[in-house]
């Protein structure tokens, strides 16, 4: 497929357009119901006034007070509770969100319809995204939209931020804490007559993390602070709405980030002395600089009649400047594949949406997106061999592809209690170096039955495919041209029940098989396809508020993993915890006190040796427990907080060798208007 194929896209667009509007021509157009301090102009739209897909999936969303009752100041932290996701921070030093067993490389995150995923592995670093500008995360599970594009084998993280409000608002905040940890956030927002903006920004430095004082020194890492652990983040964000018409709406979004980071390296190691086939051995390593910056310019036009129209343009690009050191000073670069390497990840293009409401007929959406994927990589690695020593060789590389989709969703409700999804879509890989072109196709059904009032059945089957990213494909000396895209089938079936007194009670089932995984085998240094893994278990929500002033939430998942790749020496697979339960509560008093807590309990995680035989180990299971306290003042005008992370200085490890962080205490100060 040619680049000419976007052409042919929005060519295509218009034509099934102009016939689906034909089609619904006798139906009255409805006005468009804009959520008050949401900004949706630049969102990836998956329900029409149908609604279906996200009724008949499993979707969780996490709203900006959910963020403010624990104090989450970034993405992963805002994530941390949602059943079935799993936050992880091992050897790269940068907190992953994994979903259903995948991995962050298999999650899509779009910022107000902006993809952030690196053009390099596919992963993002969620603690760059700061939270004082969100309205709402919508997390969509294996069964997601096919509007969403390749790649979300495990889901889709949407974040939709805020907007600014009729009159003007805002807030501003400073906080500090342990590890001479200092935030300091504001946003602000207004709106008048046909127009609306909002601006937010955040500066967040950290020395250090403290490590727990049941933590056990090693010869790599003594007990009190972790070593190379300290943190450096500026962010600012914008957006502009402005409705020329009724019809018309135009929006322009805009954020910078940059900052620095220390990679806190392994507490263990593997020598001869000292045998640990289980350590990843220390690396010394650093990102000096990173930066990134995106833009988005969207429209929407309410068509006469049933049919809707949106679109928008884009433009992410992400850079680090990372080192890597030979000795834990950060100072000596004499030994093999030490590096001074600076990256930079590119992403632009264009996404148009058309919508078509036939009423009791139904709605269709079709979806056709366009983007091209550049990854540049320059600097120098010293793996070049010289008698018994290694010298320092230069390197420019730079790789790209094009991705190309067409999606088309069909919803339909029938007899108000009926819901049925259906959507296929079609993606294009065409590699800039070779020419050659990679087509795949998905499709997902979902159904949803309301038995009687407050109880509801639902269901849902999902083929999903991601092509490998530029790393997989081409990088030196891993790189494999030969992969296959990813292929995973997911299945869900869920239940749900309102209760008497506000409250609510809902058990999901999950199934997912994946076929030509991509991985690195141990003891081979090139990514291959894996045969086939599986991922399956089940989760069960709750949440009452029978109290008016009283909340109170538990999640829980079971997950199940498993090689059924030809004999594979593995049965389960890594640092996949097989139980996560959590429970967060929050009562708030008249006088505007308001307690909050939650826990975090996660148990039954397994790894292995490094090489051969593979001997398997289990993680220590453990509970974590937050706190925070509120009191406001002069109506709402001032907050003043005090919280602590990890209550009970718990030692833990999400990762062999790489220990959590232990007591944080804090507190800040807010102000309104």
């Amino acid at each position: 497929m040619k680049k000419t194929g976007f052409g042919f896209f929005f060519g295509l667009l218009s034509v099934i357009s102009v016939v689906l509007w034909l089609a619904g021509s006798a139906l009255a157009a409805e006005t468009e119901n804009k959520d008050d301090g949401v900004y949706t102009l630049g969102e990836v739209v998956v329900t029409g006034k149908q609604d279906v897909v996200e009724t008949a999936g499993t979707v969780r969303e996490v709203t900006a007070q959910d963020i403010e009752n624990m104090d989450a100041r970034t993405l992963d932290q805002a994530l941390v509770l949602l059943p079935g996701v799993e936050i992880r921070t091992a050897a790269d030093g940068v907190p992953r969100i994994d979903i259903h067993g995948f991995r962050t490389r298999h999650v899509l995150l779009l910022l107000d319809g902006v993809p952030l995923n690196s053009t390099y592995d596919g992963q993002f670093d969620p603690a760059i995204i700061p939270t004082e500008n969100i309205a709402k995360i919508k997390v969509s599970y294996g069964t997601s939209s096919v509007l969403y594009g390749e790649g979300a084998l495990g889901g889709v993280i949407n974040i939709i931020t805020k907007k600014g409000k009729q009159g003007l608002q805002g807030k501003a905040s400073g906080e500090i804490g342990s590890g001479a940890s200092r935030i300091g956030r504001f946003n602000v927002g207004g709106a008048a007559d046909k127009a609306d903006f909002f601006v937010s920004g955040s500066m967040a430095a950290r020395d250090d993390y403290p490590l727990s004082n049941d933590f056990e020194a090693t010869p790599l890492q003594g007990d009190g602070d972790r070593i190379n652990s300290d943190n450096r983040r500026n962010n600012i964000f914008g957006n502009i709405g402005y409705s020329p018409t009724d019809e018309w709406d135009l929006g322009l979004v805009a954020s910078f980030v940059n900052g620095n980071y220390g990679i806190p390296p392994s507490t263990q190691e593997n020598t001869k002395t000292d045998p640990d086939p289980y350590a990843n051995n220390p690396k010394y390593e650093r990102v000096n600089h990173f930066q990134g910056y995106n833009f988005q310019f969207s429209t929407s036009y309410d068509l006469p009649g049933p049919v809707d129209l949106r679109g928008w343009a884009y433009f992410n690009e992400y850079s680090e400047d990372r080192t890597r050191y030979d000795n834990d000073d950060y100072d000596s670069m004499l030994t093999k594949n030490t590096y001074f390497e600076d990256g930079t990840s590119k992403i632009w293009g264009g996404t148009v949406q058309t919508a078509v409401d036939l009423k009791s007929a139904g709605s269709f959406t079709l979806a056709l997106d366009a983007q091209k994927q550049q990854y540049a990589s320059n600097g120098k690695i010293r793996d070049v061999k010289v008698g018994k020593d290694y010298e320092f060789r230069n390197f420019d590389d730079s790789w790209s592809y094009w991705l190309y989709s067409a999606s088309l969703q069909y919803d339909i409700t029938l007899f108000d209690s009926l819901g049925i999804v259906l959507g296929y879509g079609q993606y294009w890989q065409n590699k800039d170096d070779s020419g050659e072109n990679e087509t795949k196709g998905s499709y997902m059904a979902g159904v949803y039955y309301d038995i009687v009032k407050g109880s509801r059945v639902r269901g849902g089957f999902a083929k999903k495919i991601r092509f490998p990213s530029l790393r997989q494909l081409y990088s030196i000396g891993e790189g494999n041209p030969d992969l296959k895209p990813e292929t995973s089938y997911n299945y869900e079936l869920g239940f749900e029940q309102k209760l008497p007194m506000n409250s609510r009670v809902a058990i999901d089932g999950f199934l997912s098989d994946v076929d030509n995984y991509i991985e690195k085998p141990y003891g081979d240094d090139y990514f291959h396809n894996y045969d086939k893994y599986r991922f399956q278990g089940f989760e069960i929500t709750a949440e009452t508020r029978f109290i008016e002033r009283l909340m109170l939430r538990l999640g829980y998942t079971f997950m199940d993993t498993e090689d059924k790749s030809p004999n594979s020496p593995k049965d389960e697979l890594q640092y996949r915890p097989k139980n996560k339960l959590t429970f967060e509560g929050k009562y708030t008093f008249e006088f505007g006190f308001s307690a909050y807590a939650n826990v975090i309990y996660i148990a039954d995680q397994v790894y292995y040796e490094r090489s051969e035989p593979f001997t398997q180990a289990k993680l220590p299971n453990y509970t974590i427990v937050n706190l925070k306290f509120d009191q406001t003042f002069f109506n709402n005008f001032l907050d003043v907080y005090v919280g602590t992370d990890n209550l009970f200085d718990k030692n833990y490890e999400q990762s062999y060798g790489f220990p959590g962080a232990g007591r944080v205490i804090y507190g800040g100060v807010e102000l309104r208007f």
